[in-house]
């Protein structure tokens, strides 16, 4: 069976301009916000809590709609229910009576354009991918919890999006398995070629990912800095985390990090 490969276009330009938003208590979050990020780009936001990292993920996604300025994929307004759009949560959320496979196929059932048989040619693709191809048929609660985040990582992947949105997708697990859930994804994202904005509040993990690091400080102030994180790919955790450049924008960060929380005191 050949390898799954996005239809059409695998990576799709994701825009935000001068964009406003406040909750309904008032308090502001952003002002004048503005971002881009180019197709298959991978972008990781940073900041401490408080910073609006997870707002702006539901900006980004079409969850919630900034009271100014336009949030765009390719030039069209975001919505939930692109298809262009993928999205990984903090936790899978995955329907405990429905099998692995049927969880990964959940989404292109909804969208419905593609026979039973398709859905599951698919599906099973997909869970190869993420090397699941085995627990097809077992059920949620029979996985480890690194098991149970690839299966979410399947599902957001098997509609093929243009932009995965990844909202701390690992940040429960424990270290050694993030580490090698950060390395499947680049290996991942290398192979099927979609935009990925990924947030976290893990610098090592922020540098060991990224083409560029957005640090966001505290609300509403938006983009503090952004560094390009110009190291060698593929990266491995063996080797990645000793290179001399990974140290010096490991440190950078943390002084940036440092210098937001200190303006918040």
């Amino acid at each position: 069976m050949s390898s799954p490969s996005p239809s059409g276009s695998a990576a799709g330009q994701l825009a935000l301009q001068a964009v406003d938003f406040a909750y309904a208590d008032g308090r502001s979050i952003f002002r004048q916000l503005s971002l881009t990020v180019t197709p298959g780009e991978f972008v990781v936001l940073l900041g401490p809590s408080g910073c609006g990292k997870s707002t702006l993920l539901n900006l980004l996604s079409g969850f919630i709609q900034p009271d100014r300025g336009t949030v765009s994929i390719d030039g069209e307004a975001v919505r939930p229910e692109m298809d262009a759009l993928g999205y990984v949560f903090q936790s899978p959320n995955l329907f405990p009576w429905l099998t692995v496979l049927d969880n990964v196929r959940f989404g292109l059932r909804m969208r419905g354009d593609l026979t039973p048989a398709a859905q599951q040619q698919r599906a099973r693709q997909y869970l190869a991918l993420v090397g699941l191809a085995d627990a097809a048929e077992q059920f949620p609660h029979q996985l480890s919890g690194g098991m149970r985040q690839r299966v979410a990582l399947a599902r957001a992947l098997a509609p093929e999006p243009k932009l995965l949105l990844a909202d701390e997708p690992f940040g429960a697990l424990d270290a050694i398995t993030r580490r090698h859930l950060n390395e499947e994804l680049l290996r991942l994202w290398s192979q099927l070629g979609q935009t990925v904005v990924f947030i976290t509040h893990d610098i090592d993990e922020a540098v060991f990912l990224a083409d560029r690091v957005v640090v966001l400080g505290r609300a509403p102030q938006g983009i503090d800095t952004q560094l390009t994180v110009d190291l060698p790919r593929p990266r491995s955790f063996a080797t990645t985390p000793r290179l001399p450049r990974f140290l010096a924008c490991r440190e950078q960060l943390m002084d940036r990090i440092a210098h937001v929380m200190e303006k918040a005191v």
